[in-house]
């Protein structure tokens, strides 16, 4: 609590954002390059080398979950892990699907499709940080949960596991709804951005100012007739 003369005022004491779970999200961002590396050695025909990245994979979206769970368990959230958990998803969900349309297993419209919407809601995100944060929906963790199990089910060499055509079955079914669920969350995106931009305190106080302009514009208008009658001369005698 911070008093100010006789006027308490009770303002909630930003996190540092040297935390462990920024630290997490930061780890998740530095295991992009070697999940990479794994996935594309030798154009991924390699079974070992797939297996280590799928195993990369896993504990780089681990981390995402852990994380998030420290930030609010511990009170430790701030502004800068709001913004750099996405991203993190969005770097790791990008390049495993760049990767996965880079060695033929995922078609390149899925993964430009997902791309666009990812890039577009970052950039959403900045746009509006002026009037204020907008951290992800639950909409938007299901979208990640749904696309981190459709990668893993194509990064793993189903090809080489017994029943491989029914389990590459399940990875197009799960890829599927990820693709349909990441579409319609980013249009819920779209709402929110626009809700924000109408309802923060920026937005209200840029109307009041608005408002007290063109009251003082009317006031003007309104005392010029007022002058000009009074200095206009009478009728001489």
């Amino acid at each position: 609590m911070i008093h100010k003369g006789n006027d308490p005022q009770v303002r909630q004491a930003q996190a540092s954002a040297w935390n462990i779970a920024n630290a997490l999200t930061i780890s998740r961002m530095a295991l992009v390059p070697l999940f990479a590396w794994l996935l594309l050695y030798d154009d991924g025909q390699l079974t070992r080398y797939r297996l280590f990245a799928f195993g990369v994979f896993v504990v780089a979206t681990a981390t995402d979950r852990v994380d998030g769970y420290l930030a609010r368990s511990r009170g430790i959230v701030t502004d800068f892990g709001k913004v750099s958990d996405p991203i993190a998803d969005k770097a790791l969900m990008g390049m495993a699907l760049i990767g996965l349309s880079i060695i033929d297993l995922l078609p390149w419209w899925v993964t430009i499709l997902v791309l666009v919407r990812e890039v577009g809601v970052t950039a959403l995100r900045f746009v509006v940080i002026r009037h204020g944060v907008m951290p992800a929906s639950r909409g938007g963790k299901v979208k990640t949960a749904l696309q981190a199990t459709a990668i893993m089910l194509y990064v793993l060499p189903l090809h080489a596991f017994p029943l491989s055509g029914f389990w590459q079955a399940i990875a197009v079914a799960v890829m599927s709804l990820a693709v349909i669920v990441t579409v319609g969350t980013g249009a819920d995106y779209v709402l929110r951005a626009h809700t924000l931009r109408n309802t923060s305190p920026r937005a209200d106080a840029k109307r009041a100012r608005r408002a007290a302009a063109e009251l003082k514009a009317q006031e003007r208008a309104a005392a010029k007739p007022e002058a000009a009658v009074r200095t206009t001369p009478g009728p001489k005698a």
